[in-house]
């Protein structure tokens, strides 16, 4: 489901419950159109109650394991060495107005 070396990455820093949890929010997300914390743990296959998977999904969420500086950024240095030559220029443009939906 997830690329190898996200795999490789995310077992770094991940506990492997919350790599379960992380690999069932991709998998949910990619069958949901609609995101929201309800949306999720009503669809989320975890054995607990429906209120008890929204708090997960919260507290997993909010978890400081999922900071950027510790784990997408050495996940985008992968992708971006996998795609670019080193020392060649790479300008990226970030848009900060919120999207309409």
């Amino acid at each position: 489901m997830l690329p190898s070396f996200y795999q490789e990455i995310l077992e770094k820093y991940l506990t492997h419950r919350q790599l379960i949890t992380l690999k069932m929010l991709v998998w949910v997300l990619q069958t949901q159109k609609e995101v929201r914390i309800e949306r999720l743990a009503a669809n989320l296959p975890l054995p607990i109650q429906e209120n008890s998977r929204r708090r997960h999904i919260q507290r997993f969420l909010n978890s400081n394991k999922l900071s950027v500086v510790l784990l997408w950024f050495p996940i985008i240095e992968v992708i971006l060495a996998r795609l670019f030559k080193p020392l060649s220029q790479l300008v990226i443009a970030i848009d900060l107005k919120p999207m309409e939906g």
